[in-house]
């Protein structure tokens, strides 16, 4: 363990640098909130990739953000480094890289983080005053984040924080119809990644029965020009009604719509993650990727165990995994053709029915 859990003074300041994708950001929030509950006093910074940062503009645990690109350009790279030098008690890096562990490194003053435990990566320990084995296919990302908090002596508190502000609530407010009383049924129908994505004609099928049995359809998204343009084309197999939300909401206020549904149905996407931590009815569809190590955590699960299986359809709390029924599933690549602008046939397969029945069995609807 690292001197702060062997009865010095708790840190003053820490950084935890978790530079991946922005579910990854969101993962990391119940390391956060354990620092923040064992060390009160403690100024929490986090170091993300420019883009993800908005998963935590509103978290009530954190400081300050810090942000820097995928691809810096190296004399920008290198003013960023030289400013983080030294400038924190602990830095923690979850993300089992090169930069990331050389961040934390030069950040903190006291320094831990996961590594994969291989020959090739044994040069990064001496960065490291503690590190822990990385395990990408068998550990949840929320168990693996808190593992550190385990290594540091403090209490792990497994609670995913989605919060947003008084803005975000008042974008939701000016929706058209989005607090008329009536549910809400939030789809989620573009993932970033073509390899998560499922068919249009199920996305239609599976909306005009949630109409049919009342409720009012929303389509969430973000700004991308192809993702808004997909779900434009989409909303016109939608029933009538069906608000288009794409584009119009940050992540905070998109968080706050999915805090009003009833019924939330997506990809493998942060949203979907969201919907779960809120406690929301969530029917995930999971086609190549890995549920043990990438399954939506449902609200109030407990951190001593994964939440799901490899393999096979199944719900834990507020949440139901989908998966496809293909022999081949999950294969853990990324789509069929082994890239990620390639579909996923597992994906493109499954039958709306599936989906329908999975929401009546959540919502206790039809």
């Amino acid at each position: 363990m690292l001197r702060f859990a062997e009865g010095g003074a708790p840190p003053r300041t820490v950084l935890v640098v978790v530079t991946r994708r922005i579910g990854d950001v969101l993962l990391a929030t119940p390391l956060i909130r354990s620092l923040k509950r064992a060390w009160p006093q403690c100024a929490i910074d986090v170091l993300v990739f420019d883009g993800t940062q908005g998963i935590l503009a509103a978290n009530p645990d954190v400081r300050r953000i810090l942000t820097i690109p995928q691809r810096p350009a190296l004399w920008r790279h290198l003013a960023f480094v030289f400013g983080l030098a030294r400038r924190h008690d602990m830095a923690l890096s979850l993300v089992p890289g090169d930069r990331p562990t050389l961040y934390a490194f030069i950040a903190g003053r006291r320094r831990a983080g996961l590594l994969l435990d291989t020959r090739k990566e044994r040069w990064k320990r001496r960065f490291l005053d503690h590190w822990l084995p990385f395990d990408d296919l068998n550990t949840h990302t929320l168990r693996m984040h808190l593992a550190l908090a385990a290594a540091l002596g403090i209490a792990p508190h497994n609670e995913v924080i989605v919060a947003w502000g008084g803005e975000d609530e008042r974008e939701v407010d000016r929706l058209p119809g989005a607090s008329s009383g009536q549910p809400l049924a939030v789809l989620h129908t573009f993932p970033r990644f073509n390899y998560k994505m499922w068919r249009r004609e199920g996305w239609i099928e599976v909306a005009h029965w949630l109409a049919d049995s009342g409720y009012r359809i929303v389509l969430s998204g973000g700004d991308d020009a192809d993702e808004r343009a997909y779900v434009a084309g989409l909303e016109r197999g939608m029933p009538r009604g069906t608000l288009n939300a794409a584009g119009n909401l940050t992540l905070g206020a998109s968080a706050c719509l999915v805090s009003r549904a009833r019924v939330y149905v997506g990809p493998d996407t942060v949203l979907t993650h969201i919907a779960a931590a809120l406690g929301v009815p969530t029917i995930a569809l999971f086609g190549p990727s890995n549920p043990v190590k990438w399954g939506p955590w449902p609200r109030g699960h407990a951190a001593e165990a994964n939440p799901w299986r490899r393999c096979g359809s199944q719900r834990v709390g507020n949440v139901t995994l989908l998966q496809g029924a293909h022999s081949c599933v999950p294969c853990l690549l990324e789509g069929c053709e082994r890239n990620v602008a390639s579909f996923s046939d597992c994906l493109q397969q499954l039958p709306a029915a599936r989906v329908i029945a999975a929401i009546k069995a959540a919502t206790g609807d039809g």
